[in-house]
């Protein structure tokens, strides 16, 4: 999914320049399509689905089994143990399959995932990329990594050791506010570059540029 063109991406690289000017801190920005392909809540939904297509047909047989023999029986179909089981297992399979197909069309995927769901594996991969990408990779350990979910429509700050010893976790809100101010309405970029200058003028403010730093991480938006 395409959210971000050229001219978004100079966008977002030149506001990391600018707003690394000013302090020794790095700042790594990340856009993901999304933080997790969710099978296993899709499984759930299909199994779920698939146990209570069963269930109601162990309930109230009769109306599925007159429908059968209208459509495809005759009078006085005595139905055996053998095909009832068989009955219920078709049943369950083609409502599990018919689930998991429909979960394919991404909007309703993304729709059927508990919020809760969407907030812990978004953080968990935003910890993961910030591992990768920013923690102890600079000197006084002073990289934050701003982290935007496109489908889970989520986003993260995460900060090395050095900057969550000084900046509480809070402070983060106010830039995480004006960047989603932005992104809400569809401008990602200009999002991403009003989060970038409201961590800038933190980071500055806790940790001054000296005169020897120097650019340790890439100022460009990384895509994954």
């Amino acid at each position: 999914m395409a959210v971000m063109d050229d001219a978004g991406r100079k966008l977002v690289g030149e506001a990391v320049t600018e707003a690394e000017a000013g302090t020794s801190g790095e700042i790594v920005t990340v856009l993901a399509d999304c933080s997790d392909g969710y099978t296993d809540v899709a499984l759930l939904w299909a199994a779920g689905a698939a146990f209570t297509a069963m269930s109601v047909f162990a309930a109230f047989p009769g109306p599925f089994l007159d429908t059968w023999d209208a459509l495809f029986g005759g009078w006085g179909h005595e139905w055996t143990t053998g095909e009832l089981a068989s009955m219920v297992i078709a049943l369950g399979l083609l409502k599990f399959l018919g689930v998991m197909l429909v979960q394919q069309w991404q909007p309703l995927k993304y729709a059927l995932i508990p919020g809760p769901t969407k907030t812990i594996r978004v953080h968990n991969q935003a910890v993961r990329q910030f591992k990768v990408g920013a923690q102890a990779r600079t000197t006084g350990r002073t990289g934050v990594l701003i982290y935007l979910s496109m489908r889970e429509h989520r986003a993260e700050i995460v900060a090395d050791e050095s900057i969550a010893a000084k900046v509480p976790a809070e402070v983060w809100g106010e830039a995480m506010g004006d960047m989603l101010a932005h992104i809400r309405h569809g401008r990602v970029a200009e999002g991403l570059a009003v989060g970038i200058r409201d961590v800038g003028f933190i980071l500055a403010e806790h940790f001054p540029r000296g005169s020897e730093d120097v650019n340790e991480l890439p100022d460009r938006l990384i895509e994954v």
